[in-house]
């Protein structure tokens, strides 16, 4: 679990976390996307993190009464992201609408932090920051201009990266001022978990557990993938810079786009490829100068 994880060596375990973190966000999203019935997909995926959460809650401390309203936004925020992500992926295809909501979020991050919060961004870590940020751009637009047949499905994209790096943001915060990582994600897992259900039941009804019930193997996987894959993160957010740490977790583009070309068969070509190696040369830079 995240909480065991400060046995590690302090910050040099960050990078290697997130990095292993955005594996997993792309292998969730990947199979979520693989549902025909995405609506019943994410609210597996939200059944998930609340009966974790549940559970969490009982072994966890309590979060230091600071964090509550964090905990609240970070829940809001979550379920707007989710409805954005579950809109994006009903209209577009994986290949365009994953690394376009992911791109979007570490250009967000860092320039709150940098200009409303007061974070300082060192030389280094901007152009590092920069890099991976041209690559993603090359990823999501590596097809082409958007035509406005497809308008509707990026602004759901772009709007799901508005939402990452809000709660990116309210998270980096939040959990430092909770005074216990493990009591944090277990109470945001049980928060944010409960209100996509409430809405897909008041949509369908009882016709929805009919369309659950086959999706659930592979809906839990992901859910289990997704809540693992964000405890991770809020954890090196707990050690690390929010805006390194917001471009690295997108590298789960690159893995987006590989999991695109092999399980979904969408074309990878040169510009994607360019892309995923501008990304990676985009990392090193970024710990070149010690920004992770």
């Amino acid at each position: 679990m995240p909480a065991s994880l400060p046995s590690i060596s302090g910050s040099a375990a960050v990078p290697v976390v997130v990095l292993g973190s955005a594996v997993l966000h792309a292998l969730w999203n990947g199979l979520t996307h693989g549902l025909r019935d995405k609506l019943a997909g994410f609210t597996l995926i939200s059944l998930a993190s609340a009966g974790c959460g549940a559970v969490l809650v009982c072994l966890a401390p309590l979060p230091d009464p600071a964090a509550w309203p964090y905990i609240a936004a970070s829940a809001a925020l979550q379920v707007a992201y989710q409805l954005l992500l579950l809109r994006a992926y009903q209209l577009g295809d994986f290949g365009q609408m994953y690394p376009t909501a992911r791109g979007t979020s570490p250009l967000v991050v860092a320039l709150v932090s940098t200009t409303l919060l007061g974070h300082s961004l060192p030389a280094g870590q901007a152009l590092g920051i920069a890099v991976i940020s041209c690559g993603l751009a090359g990823l999501a637009l590596a097809d082409g201009i958007p035509g406005r047949a497809q308008l509707p499905a990026l602004a759901a994209a772009l709007g799901t990266g508005v939402m990452i790096a809000s709660y990116t943001l309210v998270d980096g915060n939040g959990v430092r001022a909770s005074g216990t990582v493990f009591g944090y994600i277990a109470w945001l897992y049980l928060c944010q978990g409960l209100v996509l259900p409430l809405l897909a039941w008041a949509r369908r009804g009882p016709s929805l557990l009919t369309t659950l019930r086959p999706l659930w193997g592979r809906g839990l996987i992901g859910g289990l993938l997704s809540l693992l894959a964000y405890g991770l993160v809020v954890w090196a957010q707990s050690r690390g810079d929010l805006s390194t740490i917001a471009a690295l977790r997108e590298t789960s583009i690159v893995f987006g786009a590989l999991i695109g070309a092999v399980v979904f068969r969408e074309r990878l070509g040169h510009r994607r490829i360019t892309a995923s190696v501008t990304v990676l040369a985009g990392i090193a830079v970024l710990q070149f100068a010690g920004g992770a």
